[in-house]
């Protein structure tokens, strides 16, 4: 059903053409650059995706069959951007009940992202979308990960890789300090 780019995968993974685990959907294409985070991090991940454009008001019979295919053609979560009014995460809600985790956008229709995020952060009880920061394409597919890792020991193990890598990076920084103090260059 949804137009997407390739699906990825690690080299131990399934190819790219077996069904995609993660949905990634936004609005406009003005949102990719945002959304790419979350690919991306999926991809380093090994998890198979799909990311396509679902517009909540330009294409609204679209949004109605993706959501409701979602769970038939093997997705288990969907993160879904969205900027100004940023509908998509919350209608895509309604129609599923798949985990829905929403991205707000720092859009140039926006008010500074306040929109976005009050947007999803309120929606009715029943239909939650899992809000994450401004622009927080990553943390939604850690978010995700998390999820799938619930039955998967696999991403368990990456997602603790993950952790450790954090961890180092910032360790290393402290060294660096230590050495060198800081430079503002």
């Amino acid at each position: 059903m949804p137009t997407t780019l390739p699906a990825a995968a690690a080299p131990d993974m399934p190819a790219p053409h077996d069904t995609p685990l993660v949905g990634i959907i936004m609005g406009s294409q003005s949102d990719l650059k945002t959304m790419s985070a979350a690919a991306e991090l999926l991809q380093q991940f090994g998890i198979t995706y799909e990311i396509t454009l679902v517009s909540a008001h330009r294409t609204p019979h679209r949004l109605v069959e993706y959501a409701e295919t979602a769970r038939k053609r093997g997705l288990r979560v969907l993160i879904a951007g969205g900027g100004g009014a940023a509908h998509l995460p919350g209608m895509i809600a309604s129609f599923t009940t798949l985990p829905v985790i929403g991205v707000p956008i720092n859009s140039t229709t926006s008010f500074h992202g306040l929109d976005s995020i009050l947007s999803m952060l309120q929606m009715p009880a029943g239909v939650p979308v899992a809000t994450v920061a401004l622009d927080g394409a990553t943390n939604a597919a850690v978010l995700a990960t998390q999820i799938l890792a619930l039955q998967n020991a696999r991403l368990a193990d990456v997602l603790e890789k993950y952790r450790t890598s954090l961890k180092d990076k910032v360790m290393r920084t402290i060294e660096e300090l230590r050495k060198g103090g800081f430079n503002d260059d």
